[in-house]
């Protein structure tokens, strides 16, 4: 079987379980989930959602966050990992987002990494999901349920990015990226994984080597 046909059983397999493929992450616009998601890097989207609706209240808009004094955006984000570094971040993308693109989140890859804080996977969560510009993010539950699952041999996000999307078709992209990780944090664990839950055994490399 090769990988496209593969990918696709794997796809229509994860679809009638997951219904509804969409960021865990909640927000109400593009800025909103530019932060939300420079949060999220190395913390739960949960955790990230317990505080973001006092903080959009609070920060509105680009300029908000850059007037704000240091010391005073750590404080609103101390329960978040490494607040210290992405309170940095994220003043350092509003503020470019405010001379650079006039306040508003830009609508490419390329533009959007250029941002401080903001790598290729932030760039594709904003594009799929504030904009439904198809867009695959590599996250760590992508990375590993495609390595397992024999998609990629690869360990490099870009590299992951590049195999996924060369055999599914684009308008699958974005709904790709939230099956896996799906998938990843409800069945593919990273150290106890379920396979005798699973429903992808017989298309899955890693059950293969391990049963």
């Amino acid at each position: 079987m090769d990988n496209k046909t593969k990918a696709k059983k794997i796809l229509d397999t994860l679809e009638k379980k997951y219904t509804e493929p969409r960021t865990a992450l909640e927000s109400s616009n593009a800025f909103e989930l530019l932060i939300a998601t420079i949060l999220s890097a190395q913390c739960t989207d949960e955790r990230v959602n317990k505080e973001t609706p006092a903080l959009f209240k609070k920060y509105k808009k680009p300029s908000d966050y850059v007037k704000a004094k240091l010391p005073s955006l750590e404080k609103d984000l101390s329960s978040i990992n490494f607040y210290r570094n992405k309170a940095k971040s994220i003043q350092g993308c509003c503020k470019k987002l405010d001379e650079d693109f006039g306040g508003k989140v830009p609508k490419n890859v390329d533009d959007l990494t250029e941002l401080p804080g903001v790598g290729r996977k932030t760039a594709n969560v904003i594009l799929g999901n504030a904009f439904g510009i198809p867009a695959l993010a590599v996250d760590t539950h992508v990375k590993r349920v495609a390595n397992r699952l024999g998609l990629t041999e690869n360990s490099n996000p870009d590299k992951i990015e590049a195999d996924l999307t060369a055999i599914i078709p684009e308008k699958r992209w974005t709904s790709t990226t939230h099956y896996l990780i799906f998938h990843g944090r409800d069945t593919c664990n990273a150290k106890k994984p379920k396979c005798d839950q699973c429903e992808l055994t017989k298309l899955c490399d890693f059950y293969k080597r391990e049963h």
